[in-house]
């Protein structure tokens, strides 16, 4: 069973009411919600979706088929902020939403549309968020992943779950990809984008400097692709892998979407970029350690998923940081397992386009 088949009659096509999606707001969480919209898409057709989003996040939300528009929001994470939270009620309320799906399991999350007053308020039980919520639905832990956990709340309650979820997308023009290159002086050959950071140490895999080296000794086009954290380790791998690896870095993630959007394949942590890379159709090589492809790998399927060889009793551990065992985890993967995927991945690409 697909989401089609649980959907073949439509809830009500002539209810216009706007939805609003409360997100979780890490960047690959961001992009897995696009998968809340386009089940909420096929319920009603004819409601418009916006998203919550913060100023990092916002720019996903403009090559996101469906959604409207984004409501930015930056929150802080380590308190409650009420004026901000009064503040953001009082520009939902002026919205006229009928619907909010609060997908984190937080009290904070179903604040601003309580307060705003909005009609119908979908979460999970926690936090005692009697009150705020009014749409309760139970069973959250039962869920085996985090897609399911949010994608669920998106049906109507006590369905059930499909075999597949509609997978996210993001449509990048190709001549905003076009102007990109021309701003940052870069070719139209093939060139492979790496992406070395991840939220938590513990995901970051070792060898990207040689990686570099070796793929841009095969001639390609390097970019090393990341935000200000990455800096540093940028200016590592482009000095290890010379003149034809390029700091694409960058503190707006627009330019990391339109990295990714124009590289001919991607090699990414578990991490925002990954699912940005993946969402887009890049061809992309997911490097995995302390985390498990099923629960976190993008619902777009990766050309190829990497990890070590050796048997490493604790992975996976999803610890942001390496506890035991010296971080074989990610120090077992060899640069000469990445390249000769990549090489792989991008030979099949080519293949594909030609045919």
């Amino acid at each position: 069973m697909n989401i089609n088949s649980i959907h073949k009659k439509v809830d009500d096509a002539g209810d216009t009411r706007p939805i609003l999606i409360v997100p979780y707001m890490w960047i690959g969480d961001f992009v897995r919600g696009h998968t809340v919209v386009r089940v909420l898409k096929q319920r009603w057709p004819n409601r418009p979706i916006d998203l919550l989003a913060t100023s990092l996040c916002a720019p996903l939300v403009d090559y996101m088929p469906g959604v409207r528009s984004a409501i930015v929001c930056d929150l802080p994470r380590s308190r409650l902020a009420v004026a901000k939270q009064w503040a953001l009620a009082a520009h939902l309320r002026s919205r006229n939403y009928g619907t909010a799906l609060m997908l984190p399991r937080t009290w904070k999350s179903a604040l601003a549309p309580a307060l705003a007053g909005i009609p119908e308020r979908v979460g999970f039980v926690g936090e005692a968020r009697f009150g705020m919520i009014n749409n309760w639905r139970w069973g959250e832990k039962a869920l085996p992943r985090f897609i399911d956990k949010n994608a669920a709340l998106a049906l109507p309650d006590g369905a059930a779950l499909p075999s597949e979820w509609p997978v996210p997308q993001l449509n990048v023009p190709p001549e905003e990809v076009g102007r990109w290159r021309q701003a940052n002086g870069l070719g139209t050959g093939p060139a492979i984008a790496l992406a070395p950071g991840s939220v938590g140490a513990s995901k970051r895999w070792t060898y990207y400097g040689e990686a570099a080296r070796l793929l841009a000794e095969r001639g390609l086009e390097v970019w090393v692709v990341g935000g200000p954290g990455e800096k540093a380790l940028a200016a590592e791998i482009v000095a290890a892998g010379g003149p034809d690896v390029r700091d694409l870095t960058s503190t707006d993630l627009r330019n990391g979407i339109l990295a990714m959007a124009a590289a001919s394949a991607a090699t990414s942590n578990d991490s925002g970029l990954m699912h940005i890379a993946a969402a887009l159709g890049t061809p992309t090589i997911g490097i995995f350690g302390p985390t498990s492809p099923y629960h976190w790998a993008p619902l777009n399927g990766l050309a190829a998923t990497v990890q070590t060889k050796t048997s490493v009793p604790c992975q996976p551990c999803h610890r942001p940081v390496c506890t035991m065992n010296d971080h074989r985890c990610m120090r077992d993967i060899p640069a000469s397992d990445i390249v000769a995927t990549a090489q792989r991945v991008l030979s099949e690409a080519a293949a594909a386009a030609k045919t």
